[in-house]
């Protein structure tokens, strides 16, 4: 075992942060650690890596573990140049180097059979094993590798780490992390500035990374590929879950389901058996029976309470009346950014059309021009060409900036600003199913986090009641339970989408189609992310460059079809789901008749009526638990 924290305990200003926490981490081990923004990640994080004190608990490590920590957003800001950095990476690397080199030489001016020479052989043996240890021999490669795949190649090394941008000392900070080459290695939200070429690359060296691996992070995709185990800080308790992050959903449902469904049934036997207890204590003729039942309650191990579920934030879009088929059109569009003289030529000639109903997906490169795209088309941006909307057409925006609130508003102001007739109840109705409630609509908007600011933003968007989303990054500042949340609302809106993301798992689960954007051209495919990879991936052995774009009409019929069906699909989704909710409903009926002829003094009187009764609930409530599970399957 490389480390292990038992039982830690941690408060700050009385507020207790982690309570009796344990987890251990082993060789190789591959963890993703889960948690809503605020509940102890980092702090837990801390105190692992040793760099935080705790309260109660322990904290065992292996002798002279090495442990490298990347916390999140932590830029490499320095006056060294980039070698200089690597060079410290590497320090006991490129000191063993030099060792090797000063006794190679040595060795060459040394007179073979003398004891000096003897010395200095045995001596350069024990420094090579000790080169090799620290895998040395590869580690020109290993440079290059991390350099090249976190997008550093064509980098002069000689430069200084100063005059790198922003989100580049980020990334080389990830990569000196990574060049250490750590038993333990611990990534806070290493995710947030990769483009997809970097996070595959990320996720493949962490798949044959040596050490063990403990990740925070919000990107559900990565999760899936990388963890093996899932933890989950959830009320400063932290439970263990096997796989990545799919898994863990199911999971943790499955274990609530579990304990609720044991704490019911124990606290419905001990009702009806201290309620038997109580009405029969005096009769002589059921005293065995009366004292067998005491001795059970006496016996019997209470299950604890299972904590309330977490409330889930409630994203609902919807409009008012159906747009025509034509959604949009492009034609021959052009964007430039920046001045006349030293400005940038994003595009030009960018042609392609939204059709009422379609959730479409916009990639590309960082700086292709993505979001500068979704800005010319709500008429914020300057463009050539033509961007046509249509008849009936009402757009609702997201902005990944967040621009349009201001800042000094409080919550209920800035929503309140931009729909005036909205009566205060109505607007703390919307914040609310979006967890911003109580003292916290009251804040102003520069106080509160990036999540809540981006709720905000929601939830002026849903009093849009738009029948076309424009959505820029619209899970960029949201926590996984949001992010969920958010998914399904999006899966079950019926307008059309135009959205510009990053996350993988949202383009794998939300668009039915992806368009991607290249500076001379646009390529599109039908389906989620795993149908974009499965093309490219088709494309590769006939050429490196970018399959042409699929606009001819035969592609165009097949997306139609496709589109009936699965409209067709989710009319039927929809009525079994109806279905299954009367069923559900009816069965709960049931249960509670049941229940109540269990209360009546005749029953309680009647040993095996009662015992007749306590298995038909039982046997009805594992019915309903299999019907609710079937329900949360289709409405996911």
């Amino acid at each position: 075992m490389l480390l292990t924290v038992n039982n830690i305990t941690k408060t700050f200003s009385g507020e207790t942060v982690l309570k009796n926490v344990s987890l251990s981490l082993a060789e190789k081990d591959r963890v993703g650690l889960l948690g809503v923004n605020g509940v102890g990640k980092s702090t837990l994080l801390n105190i692992i890596s040793g760099d935080l004190s705790f309260d109660e608990g322990t904290r065992s490590a292996k002798n002279g573990l090495a442990i490298g920590y990347l916390r999140q957003n932590e830029a490499l800001d320095s006056d060294n140049t980039l070698q200089a950095e690597i060079e410290s990476a590497l320090s006991r690397v490129y000191a063993v180097r030099a060792e090797l080199q000063k006794v190679s030489q040595s060795i060459a001016q040394t007179d073979a059979g003398s004891d000096s020479y003897t010395a200095l052989t045995t001596q350069y043996e024990a420094l090579s094993n000790t080169y090799a240890a620290l895998d040395g021999y590869q580690a020109d490669v290993r440079i290059n590798a991390v350099l090249n795949g976190l997008g550093f190649g064509d980098f002069d090394r000689s430069s200084k780490v100063r005059t790198l941008s922003g989100g580049e000392k980020i990334r080389f900070a990830m990569a000196k992390v990574l060049l250490q080459n750590p038993e333990l290695l611990i990534l806070d939200e290493p995710t947030n500035h990769l483009d997809f070429e970097m996070l595959t690359w990320l996720e493949e060296y962490l798949a044959s990374y040596k050490g063990a691996v403990l990740v925070v992070s919000h990107d559900r995709y990565f999760l899936d590929r990388v963890v093996r185990d899932i933890c989950e800080l959830e009320r400063g308790e932290l439970v263990r879950y096997k796989g990545g992050y799919s898994a863990f959903l199911r999971q943790k449902e499955e274990r609530i389901r579990t304990l609720e469904k044991e704490y019911r049934k124990q606290q419905a036997d001990l009702a009806a058996m201290r309620d038997y207890v109580q009405k029969n204590l005096a009769k002589s003729s059921s005293s065995n029976s009366v004292g067998s039942r005491v001795k059970a309650l006496e016996k019997m191990e209470l299950a604890a309470k299972p904590n309330p579920r977490e409330k889930q934030a409630k994203f609902t879009f919807s409009y008012d009346f159906e747009p025509h088929k034509a959604v949009l059109h492009l034609q021959d569009v052009g964007i430039h950014v920046g001045s006349a003289q030293s400005g940038k030529q994003l595009y030009k000639g960018l042609s392609f059309d939204v059709q009422k109903g379609e959730k479409i997906a916009l990639i590309g490169r960082n700086g292709v021009g993505k979001s500068s795209l979704l800005k010319a088309i709500v008429k914020r941006l300057g463009y050539e060409g033509v961007i046509q909307v249509g008849q009936n057409v009402r757009i609702a925006y997201f902005d990944q900036e967040l621009a349009d609130l201001n800042l000094n508003d409080t919550v209920l102001e800035a929503v309140h600003r931009r729909f005036p007739t909205k009566t205060e109840f109505e607007i703390r109705s919307a914040l609310g199913r979006l967890l911003i409630e109580d003292e916290s609509v009251f804040k102003r908007v520069c106080e509160l986090s990036g999540a809540n600011r981006a709720k905000v933003a929601f939830c002026i968007l849903m009093f849009e009641r738009g029948n076309f989303l424009i959505l820029d990054e619209p899970t960029n500042h949201l926590d996984y339970t949001a992010k969920e949340a958010l998914d399904s609302a999006l899966r079950a809106y019926d307008g059309t989408l135009l959205v510009v993301s990053h996350d993988r798992y949202f383009l794998n689960h939300v668009p039915t189609k992806i368009i991607e954007l290249f500076p001379d051209k646009l390529c599109v495919y039908e389906g989620g992310y795993a149908a974009y990879l499965a093309a490219k991936e088709l494309k590769k052995p006939e050429s490196a460059d970018p399959p042409a774009a699929t606009q001819a009409p035969s592609a165009q019929s097949r997306a139609r079809e496709a589109e009936r069906k699965n409209k067709a699909e989710e009319r039927k989704r929809r009525a079994k789901l109806s279905a299954l909710q009367k069923e559900i409903e009816e069965m709960h009926g049931r249960l509670h008749a049941l229940k109540a002829e269990c209360e009546q003094p005749k029953v309680a009187d009647n040993y095996l009526r009662l015992t007749e009764l306590l298995e038909q609930i039982e046997e009805l409530e594992a019915t309903v638990e299999e019907k609710e599970d079937l329900w949360l399957t289709l409405s996911d």
